[in-house]
């Protein structure tokens, strides 16, 4: 005996889970999301107005030689000198900061950038061939441990002190870790969807283009990620020979003439532009991998 279409229809109608209709269930899990979100924001200028707060005590409390720490004030003052023309003096040093602060970024990315290329070929390489990984394994970790400064002297050296130490040194930093996280990534690639792509007939190269990159992708972006974090922690290593223009050649002749209200400058102008650029890259990872958003 059949159902009579209105009890079919009415049944159709109660949700499963005896809650609101499906429709509204969208909406009703976005409020949580969006009020978390708020949340987070709102507690992280807490944050921010609190060290704000804390900063300014510190300087009424007369703790350090303002020399040592600069009031916000100071550090508003030098951004403004900085930003402008002012008493006819452009700048700091003929440049103004946001000048400085492209100039860098433009090092970064065309040398972290150039790192990033190198990880992303020599990881795939470690994880597909295990000979590879053996004799290049050693060496990876080897520039790894190795603080810039460490070697920027020989590349001086070798290229002099125009713009090639400079880049040379960012591409170093930067392509270890991308290596790492790539091979690492590559060989721990799914082995049923690896001999699936073997099976109907695909090659080496395409089973590598096609299942292992993909699947390692998040992965990937993590040590994307890290080599960015890394290149931008190593830009005034980069910047301490012949660096000015740019925003560590900045700090380090501010550190010269204690100015330390343009060395903390520097220091933001660093530290906000590297959080945009994570941010970015964050988003990058959310386009490419969503199904590891959360992760």
């Amino acid at each position: 005996m059949t159902t009579p279409p209105s009890v079919r229809e009415r049944a159709a109608d109660v949700p499963a889970s005896g809650g609101h209709p499906p429709a509204e269930r969208p909406a009703s899990g976005r409020r949580p999301e969006r009020g978390a979100r708020l949340r987070r924001i709102g507690l992280r200028l807490i944050a921010l107005a609190a060290l704000l707060a804390l900063w300014q005590l510190v300087i009424v409390l007369q703790l350090w030689s303002p020399v040592l720490v600069p009031s916000p004030a100071a550090v508003w003052e030098a951004l403004l000198k900085t930003s402008g023309t002012h008493d006819g003096v452009r700048g700091y040093q003929g440049h103004t900061l946001i000048e400085h602060l492209g100039i860098s970024l433009r090092r970064i990315f065309i040398g972290a950038g150039a790192g990033v290329v190198a990880g992303l070929v020599v990881g795939v390489l470690m994880g597909t061939l295990p000979w590879v990984r053996v004799v290049l394994e050693p060496a990876v970790a080897f520039l790894r441990t190795l603080p810039p400064l460490a070697y920027f002297s020989l590349l001086i050296i070798w290229f002099g002190i125009d713009e090639a130490p400079k880049l040379w040194l960012l591409a170093i930093a930067a392509m270890p870790p991308v290596a790492v996280a790539t091979a690492s990534a590559v060989a721990s690639a799914p082995t049923a969807l690896v001999e699936a792509a073997r099976a109907i007939g695909a090659r080496r190269g395409q089973v590598v283009t096609s299942v292992v990159l993909p699947s390692a992708l998040p992965e990937i972006l993590v040590g994307v990620r890290l080599a960015f974090g890394i290149a931008y922690s190593s830009v005034v290593a980069a910047e301490t020979v012949n660096g000015l223009p740019g925003i560590g050649g900045l700090i380090r002749d501010a550190q010269r003439y204690n100015q330390s209200d343009t060395v903390i400058l520097g220091l933001f102008a660093i530290g906000i532009s590297g959080l945009l650029i994570d941010a970015g890259l964050r988003v990058l990872s959310d386009r490419l991998a969503p199904w590891r958003r959360h992760a």
